[in-house]
């Protein structure tokens, strides 16, 4: 009885010698988180103070995040002295019939590429992969010799149409759609429906936490999109806000440092993709975490 209460009482032991290491290990771990999250967090809140400050101070203390005096200058001198307003504008047209656009055609590609059976599948589908390992400076020029062919160059077409699909939101969408089950699409079929009408309103309900990735991506890629407005457009009031940016950075309101006005421009360009990271997150881990209990 003695020897089976020592074997009994090892283990505990062992276990009480492993707390206190445990616990410093695991400080240890999330004091290396928080610095690292202060060292990527720096530069926003550098930003942010830059933005509220006076055009002399931020050219002297441009490393300070405490703005001394806080100034409205920079915030009042974007929307009366730029055309940040067009520019937000544009940007807002633009990126929301990009991420509708890419939200459906993605999705019904992604599906055709899953479930339909057609000759050349495969091999359209490495096509798919392939255009994901191209640099896309590389298709810079041919997108700009398309646009002036097609006579699109120069227009708010020119600024969407060649968004509305891209290869990592099919090979997204397709990956997903495999891993839904065959059988809620049989008894669609068997109730009559048909392809589209299957996929509209059969397995594409299913696809949420997909969906909302792909909208949040869609989102701040177009919202982000530079390269492809500076082929696509040359007229100013066609602008969006990466271009816009891109000419204040370059110097185009005259001389002088212009801190203030160019990290508060960059920082109300920054709000619209922070909030919606923030608000769709929260349903997408529900959604996937939904998704794992169920199965």
């Amino acid at each position: 009885m003695a020897v089976l209460t020592d074997r009994r009482a090892a283990p505990v032991a062992r276990r009480a010698d492993r707390g206190p290491r445990a616990r410093v290990n695991r400080f240890l771990g999330y004091a290396v988180l928080i610095f690292f999250g202060l060292v990527f967090l720096y530069p926003f809140v550098i930003q942010l103070g830059n933005s509220f400050k006076t055009e002399p101070d931020a050219a002297a203390n441009p490393l300070s995040p405490v703005p001394d005096p806080v100034s409205l200058a920079g915030f009042e001198r974007i929307f009366a002295g730029t055309n940040f307003p067009l520019w937000l504008g544009n940007s807002l047209l633009v990126t929301v019939l990009v991420t509708l656009g890419r939200v459906f055609f993605d999705s019904l590609a992604g599906y055709a590429l899953a479930r339909l059976r057609f000759r050349g599948r495969a091999g359209l589908f490495a096509a798919v992969i392939a255009v994901m390992a191209v640099p896309g400076v590389v298709l810079l020029i041919p997108k700009f010799l398309v646009l002036k062919q097609l006579g699109l160059y120069d227009s708010y077409a020119g600024l969407v149409v060649p968004l509305l699909a891209d290869a990592a939101g099919v090979f997204i969408m397709k990956q997903f759609f495999e891993s839904v089950p065959v059988s809620i699409e049989e008894a669609a079929r068997i109730d009559g429906a048909g392809v589209f009408r299957t996929f509209w309103s059969v397995v594409l309900p299913t696809a949420k936490p997909a969906l909302i990735t792909l909208t949040i991506l869609s989102f701040q890629g177009s919202w982000n999109e530079f390269p492809h407005s500076l082929v696509s457009v040359q007229d100013p009031a066609l602008f969006t806000l990466p271009r816009g940016l891109a000419d204040l950075v370059s110097g185009s309101l005259g001389k002088g440092t212009q801190y203030p006005l160019k990290l508060g421009a960059a920082l109300l360009a920054t709000i619209p993709v922070a909030v919606l990271f923030v608000v769709f997150q929260r349903y997408f881990v529900r959604d996937a975490n939904e998704g794992a209990d169920k199965g």
